[in-house]
């Protein structure tokens, strides 16, 4: 999707987008006849020639402004066009409680309406947003130039497409809609809106790679040939290290090892780097699981869980896009990224529910389940990340367990952390890009339960309370670093188009782990 901003260019043959608020739309629908909402010049124009058809369209409709509410306005045919031209209405709710995340959630559903019409180019009219804030006592905490930089992020992510396999596409599936120009009259907004997008171009470039190594089939994306993706990232000014299954042996790492023993594609372990901080500074450290297919092992799921199993290394994309996203706009920190990556398969080879491994740190693992595998590979990533790096923060990301989707379903990420000023701040970082987060507790009532009688502990508990026995797991790696756990199982796949994401892979958490990065900036 190609993303412009311009000064109006007057299209008539084409599709605009115009802006209602809530407010302006309750007073137009109380008495239409007499008050007509406020729109832009360009289409105030449209509508005159129109003989006030957008006018009556919207009391009509009892159009109401709200976050989604959209309306589309076919206009007559101008003189000499091919086609007719069309108005498309949309809500941007309460002007006081717009946020970048609720601004792109808006730039995605135009996109979304647009990529399912006839329209190769969209216009969005920022002069009829700038008028509708007026139009209000209340005034948003964006600037202009800012909202018009989220809609455009909003519109590109939701444009995202996943076609690398594909070898015939119906004429219907391909979306016409090629480009999105965001205009003003305003000289200077433009130029401010240009600049503002560049950075956030960055972020959709992230975002796209963290989507596109998590829609990879399995055949294709293992833990060698995932390794060698992210070789390609030193371009973008990373340093790319990889550790090998034979390095990773003489580390001690049998936690992580014991995982990948069944698959012909032995585990690896990769470390980005980015230095943009005081030389002394201590890093940030990003850790993800990365498992890029899990049958379960040879405690083997059935077949209908297997079949998404590809998206269980979400965790590690996300911390990769994050380390492209801080990479690419230069950030004013030191940043480290580790991902473990590992195929739990079955074979002879396998690991067996009852066999006991020793972990990086010296633990001893007494492995009762093997699908509880991805807590196996983070525990020899935190302790080796906390151990050589001495981070100032950790955090780690990973569908750990489907119990966290029977908690919150899809609409948030599980949260644990042994330190709430971190909590704090990653989910205020949720909250302001719109990918949140819900706390859970910690205690010592619940890491009782991975106690063994034979090893120092088990990697499962007794059924209850997955998702906490799964971060208390991994809080015994973990010595004196402020860490936080993100349980994202919930949040990596979505089944059906929503907000900025299509149908598939979400790029979940990218996002957040990049605005929490600027909080320590």
């Amino acid at each position: 999707m190609k993303i412009n901003f311009s000064a109006p260019t007057k299209n008539k043959n084409g599709v605009t987008a115009l802006a209602v608020t809530e407010a302006e739309a309750e007073v137009s629908s109380k008495s239409a006849a007499k008050t007509e909402p406020v729109l832009s010049p360009i289409v105030a124009e449209w509508d005159k020639e129109s003989g006030g058809i957008i006018v009556r369209a919207l009391a009509h409709h009892r159009f109401k402004g709200k976050m989604g509410d959209e309306l589309e306005v076919i206009l007559p045919t101008s003189k000499g066009g091919d086609s007719a031209s069309s108005l498309m209405i949309f809500g941007m709710g309460k002007v006081a409680s717009l946020t970048r995340a609720k601004v792109g959630e808006i730039g995605a559903n135009i996109a979304a309406r647009g990529l399912g019409g006839n329209s190769s180019a969209i216009e969005i009219d920022l002069d009829s947003v700038a008028a509708s804030l007026e139009s209000g006592k209340e005034k948003p905490g964006l600037s202009l130039a800012e909202i018009a930089a989220e809609l455009a992020l909003g519109a590109a992510l939701r444009s995202y497409r996943f076609d690398k396999y594909r070898t015939k596409i119906k004429p219907e599936e391909q979306p016409n809609l090629t480009s999105i120009t965001i205009t003003s009259s305003d000289a200077a907004v433009v130029k401010s809106a240009k600049a503002a997008w560049a950075e956030r171009e960055s972020l959709v470039e992230a975002i796209e790679f963290t989507k596109d190594l998590v829609s990879e089939p399995p055949n294709v994306l293992n833990p060698i040939s995932y390794c060698a993706a992210l070789e390609r990232l030193k371009i973008a000014g990373l340093s790319v290290e990889i550790l090998d299954d034979k390095q990773l042996a003489k580390l001690g790492m049998g936690a992580l090892l014991g995982v990948g023993l069944g698959s012909p594609h032995r585990a690896r372990i990769a470390i980005l780097e980015w230095n943009g901080g005081a030389k002394k500074s201590k890093p940030i450290a990003l850790v993800g699981k990365g498992v890029t297919f899990d049958s379960g092992g040879l405690s083997l799921k059935p077949a209908k869980s297997m079949e998404d199993m590809k998206w269980d290394m979400a965790g590690s994309a996300a911390v990769v896009g994050a380390m492209i996203a801080v990479a690419k706009r230069r950030a004013r920190a030191n940043v480290v990224g580790v991902v473990g990556l590992v195929e739990n398969m079955p074979d002879g080879a396998a690991q067996r529910p009852g066999d006991i491994v020793k972990a990086y740190d010296g633990q001893t693992i007494e492995v009762l389940n093997t699908d509880a595998e991805g807590r196996l590979v983070l525990a020899d990533v935190l302790s080796y990340t906390e151990k050589r790096f001495s981070p100032s923060i950790m955090v780690d990301l990973a569908t750990l367990t489907g119990a966290i989707i029977t908690a919150l379903g899809h609409e948030n990420a599980g949260l644990f952390a042994n330190d709430e000023k971190l909590a704090a701040a990653i989910s205020a970082a949720g909250a302001e890009e719109g990918e949140t987060v819900w706390q859970f507790p910690m205690s010592d009532a619940y890491d009782k339960m991975i106690n063994s009688t034979i090893a120092d502990m088990k990697n499962i508990g007794d059924g209850t309370s997955g998702s906490i026995v799964g971060a208390q797991f991994l809080k015994r790696f973990v010595k004196d670093t402020a860490w936080a756990h993100l349980d994202i199982a919930g949040m990596a796949w979505s089944d059906k188009a929503k907000g900025t994401s299509p149908k598939g892979a979400t790029g979940w958490g990218v996002r957040l782990l990049d605005r929490l990065v600027r909080s320590y900036e």
